[in-house]
């Protein structure tokens, strides 16, 4: 056989080789995959954030599923104003929001040594021309930008990025509320705001005092709701009735309050996992009113920290006598005071004093609505599937027990090296030599 007779025999069988056991096999065209893609490199993540002195920059990669197909930019909207991203050419496989920390909705979170911001990207696939179908899901990404407080204890909200020349005196009129979630065992905070049902909340508030005199912190009310307005509905109460944790009433619920306190201005309770039923999404916010009241001031009806005890059915307090609960379950606290608000000084006149006597800042001062959220609540059961990860399948093996793939990379090998080989020989032979 001459030599272009040889030549000719290893092409086909290249060609064969490659066509009808290499394709169908799934593996790729080249017999060098490796050599064709950098393992090093990685896709860039299909949600990006900056946060800047001022401006949160969100960039979103319009492939967001990764598919190859791109969303439309106009379906891409931030926070719950629904800001729309900045004009780009739809050329662009991005698309970019430029946004103040204060604008598009966007929910402020203190914490005792950070200002967090917080707010939702969202994805709401403009329908398909057969309203039958979808392509797409809807997707929503929590969002967030932590700065640190540098000695600012305001509650309101204020530039993360410098002290202004009157912060001493701003800590001195104002008090810090913020609540934080906590890890299972309160160590630190709680890095993701992710959680599954069946899981625990674990929610610590506390209270910046600055140069006021010791200070008892008390949560009067906590509701959630599908969206940051807490007067939005469906709405849930968690705590009612002037600090009763009626959430923990339920039975099989397991929400309290933790006695006793780690400390006067801090305040921890649990709350068992939910999530509101039908089609309202998959997140919930907590609202909750903070209020303080002097150290030395007795607990009462209207300043307590009440959790159901289902072994003795009965409410217990984190501190105070029992009597103060007992208008938890008859869920009205307020009557029970009224007497006592309307003494001889007047409605407000003996409040008033109260306030001034015991070093206390202005009754407005006292109390604060905090915004805990958005949390992102999974239910693990929904449609059979939940977050579960499926077991990788074992590569098959050849009857010697070495597995297919390698084989077949193998032979892949041999026969480039062939083909290589036989051009190599073609082009050294002589016309007139012998092969």
């Amino acid at each position: 056989m001459g030599l272009l007779s040889r030549l000719q025999a290893v092409l086909l069988f290249w060609v064969v080789w490659e066509g009808c056991c290499v394709d169908l096999l799934g593996f790729p065209e080249s017999p060098f995959p490796w050599a064709q893609r950098d393992l090093g490199q990685t896709p860039p993540p299909a949600v990006t954030v900056r946060c800047e002195e001022a401006l949160l920059v969100v960039t979103v990669q319009r492939d967001l599923f990764g598919t190859g197909r791109l969303v439309r930019a106009e379906d891409v909207t931030l926070g719950l104003a629904a800001c729309p991203p900045m004009d780009s050419d739809p050329m662009d496989t991005t698309v970019t929001f430029e946004i103040g920390l204060h604008e598009c909705g966007t929910e402020l979170q203190m914490t005792s040594d950070s200002l967090i911001y917080r707010t939702v990207l969202y994805y709401s696939p403009s329908p398909a021309r057969n309203p039958l179908i979808m392509r797409t899901n809807p997707v929503s990404v929590p969002i967030e930008c932590r700065y640190p407080r540098k000695d600012n204890v305001s509650s309101r909200a204020i530039q993360p990025t410098w002290v202004p020349f009157h912060s001493t005196l701003w800590a001195e009129e104002r008090l810090g509320f913020s609540l934080r979630l906590m890890t299972d065992d309160w160590s630190m905070e709680r890095s993701s705001l992710s959680f599954q049902l069946g899981e625990i909340l674990h929610i610590q508030a506390d209270v910046q005092t600055g140069h006021h005199v010791p200070l008892r912190l008390f949560i009067d009310h906590c509701v959630a709701t599908p969206t940051p307005d807490k007067a939005s509905t469906p709405q849930y109460r968690i705590i009612d009735f002037n600090g009763c944790l009626v959430d923990g009433r339920w039975d099989e619920v397991s929400s309290a309050f933790l006695s006793p306190r780690l400390q006067e201005d801090t305040l921890r309770f649990r709350v068992d996992v939910f999530s509101f039923a039908g089609e309202l999404g998959n997140q919930i916010f907590i609202t909750c009113h903070l209020k303080v009241t002097a150290v030395d001031q007795t607990p009462d009806a209207l300043n307590k920290a009440c959790s159901y005890d289902r072994a003795t059915a009965s409410w217990a307090p984190v501190e105070g006598t029992s009597t103060i609960c007992n208008c938890c379950e008859l869920g009205n606290c307020k009557s029970i005071h009224r007497a006592r608000r309307l003494g001889p000084e007047g409605r407000s006149g003996g409040r008033r004093q109260r306030h001034v006597a015991s070093g206390l800042p202005s009754e407005r001062e006292t109390e604060a609505d905090v915004v805990l959220g958005p949390l992102v609540i999974s239910d693990v059961s929904r449609n059979g599937e939940s977050l579960q990860v499926k077991p990788k399948e074992s590569a098959p093996k050849s009857p010697l027990g070495v597995p297919l793939e390698l084989i077949l990379a193998l032979l892949s090998m041999i026969g480039a090296v062939a083909l290589i080989l036989s051009i190599f020989l073609l082009l050294r032979h002589k016309p007139g030599s012998p092969l």
